[in-house]
C-alpha cells in the first residue's frame, strides 16, 4: 500500500473481477451457470420485458386509465429578480429577450421570461417581458421605470 496514489489508482475493492460462469463443474458455476435448469430465462436470448406476467394481461394494462395530465402543456419561465436587473442593466435601458440574450443571461430567445420582486431597484428601466410579478411592477414604477406588456408590443409588430 506504500505506492498507492489516489490520483492514479482506484481504491482497494473498487474493481472486482467478473464472475466467469460455465467453466466446469468444479468452479461452482458450471453446468447451468447459475441460470437454473429449464425455462425461458435459462435459454440464450430468453428475456422478458419489465412488467411481463407470463402471458397474463399485465397489471399496467388491466387497470383503467383515469385523469388528465397538463404536463405536456406547461410553460417554463426563465426567472429574473430585480436585484439581477439592477446589477446587469444601466439606467434607461430596456429589459427584453433581445437585451437579456445579448448580455448572455438567457441562451435562447424562445424562452419565456418572468421578473420577480426580490431585491431593490433604483434605475429607470423599461421592462418588456412575458410576466412581471405585482411586487416587481410596483418597485419598477416607484423607481421611475415602466412595465410594458410584451404581448401587446408583439401584436403591434
Amino acid at each position: 500500500m506504500a505506492d498507492y496514489n489516489p490520483i492514479l489508482n482506484a481504491p482497494e475493492g473498487a474493481n472486482k473481477k467478473d464472475r466467469r460462469v460455465g467453466r466446469g463443474s468444479s468452479s461452482g458455476r458450471g453446468t447451468t451457470a447459475g441460470r437454473g435448469n429449464k425455462g425461458q430465462q435459462s435459454r440464450s436470448g430468453g428475456k422478458v420485458y419489465i412488467g411481463f406476467e407470463g402471458g397474463q394481461m399485465p397489471l399496467y394494462r388491466r387497470i383503467a386509465q383515469k385523469g388528465f395530465s397538463n404536463y405536456p402543456f406547461k410553460k417554463e419561465y426563465a426567472i429574473f429578480n430585480l436585484s439581477e436587473l439592477e446589477a446587469k442593466f444601466a439606467d434607461g435601458e430596456t429589459v427584453n429577450k433581445e437585451s437579456l440574450s445579448a448580455k448572455g443571461l438567457i441562451k435562447k430567445s424562445a424562452t419565456l421570461i418572468k421578473v420577480l420582486g426580490d431585491g431593490d431597484i433604483k434605475k429607470k428601466l423599461t421592462v418588456a417581458v412575458d410576466k412581471v410579478s405585482a411586487s416587481a411592477k410596483a418597485k419598477i414604477e416607484k423607481a421611475g421605470g415602466k412595465v410594458v406588456d410584451s404581448e401587446k408590443t408583439e401584436e403591434k409588430k
